[in-house]
């Protein structure tokens, strides 16, 4: 970590006072990022598929949608870097790399982005083709979903996620003049880690359904910020293979996974 880093435990009353606006500036993005989520979804169906977006189009959806789902659910961190920081000599400089970390936070995601592209045109496809398959296809993604939330690499991205002093102490020896970058590069893989199986939820039941998008970043705030969030996360997993399984003896599949969905313009 650069020269300028101080302690994340600091307290004084400067220090905090030197969080206040990189942290209002997480808030102020965040807010953006869901009312440009809001006016992108606008009007599109709620079905799996790219709902023939371009590439670039869904890119920059995905983009801001990640923004919007997943930064609030970073205070842990964000508050620890803001601190780390806090040193720096002016504001504007403080900002700056506070909004280098959430860069490197948004690129974990978007690189996860250019699969979750990839799988929205392949189930387009598959829908198209083989409209029948819907069922199951449902049933594949909420167990795989419903699984992960069980497993111990679940929970050891968790953990970090809630509480990443562990890691904060690894990151005092990075080195560099994109050191900011860097790290929430690498704590952004953390977030996709822990969070990569819910996106395939929303994935199965459209990528612009702004109810499910609603719904899963409350889970992922819950889980990451609640006193009982590992607790939460495994009830969502038992929640999800029940849903897997309704799927499966046809009691209930996501709007759009039995009926042919429009093709995706500019391919992949």
């Amino acid at each position: 970590m650069s020269g300028e880093a101080t302690s994340p435990v600091e307290g004084s009353p400067r220090l905090r006072a030197a969080t206040v606006v990189p942290v209002g500036g997480i808030a102020a993005l965040a807010v953006a990022a869901w009312i440009v989520t809001i006016q992108l979804t606008r009007g599109m169906g709620v079905g799996p598929g790219t709902m023939s977006m371009s590439f670039a189009l869904f890119m920059g959806m995905w983009v801001a949608m990640m923004a919007g789902m997943m930064l609030p659910s970073q205070a842990p961190m964000a508050m620890l870097w803001t601190r780390a920081i806090a040193r720096t000599s002016s504001v504007v400089r403080r900002t700056t790399r506070t909004f280098s970390f959430l860069a490197g936070y948004v690129v974990a995601w978007a690189l996860y982005g250019l699969l979750a592209f990839a799988a929205v045109v392949a189930l387009n496809r598959v829908i198209t083709d083989h409209p029948s398959w819907g069922r199951w296809l449902a049933t594949a993604i909420f167990a795989i979903a419903g699984l992960y939330q069980l497993t111990p690499l679940k929970d050891v991205c968790l953990r970090t996620c809630r509480s990443p002093i562990g890691m904060f102490l690894k990151y005092g020896s990075y080195r560099g003049t994109a050191v900011d970058f860097r790290v929430g590069l690498h704590h952004g893989l953390y977030c996709v880690g822990c969070c990569w199986a819910l996106m395939v939820v929303l994935i199965g039941v459209g990528v612009m359904n702004l109810v499910a998008m609603v719904v899963l970043a409350a889970v992922i705030l819950a889980e990451k910020l609640w006193r009982h969030g590992e607790a939460g996360a495994r009830l969502v997993g038992g929640a999800f293979l029940i849903l897997a399984f309704l799927c499966a003896i046809g009691v209930w599949v996501p709007a759009g996974l039995s009926a042919p969905m429009p093709a995706p313009m500019g391919g992949m």
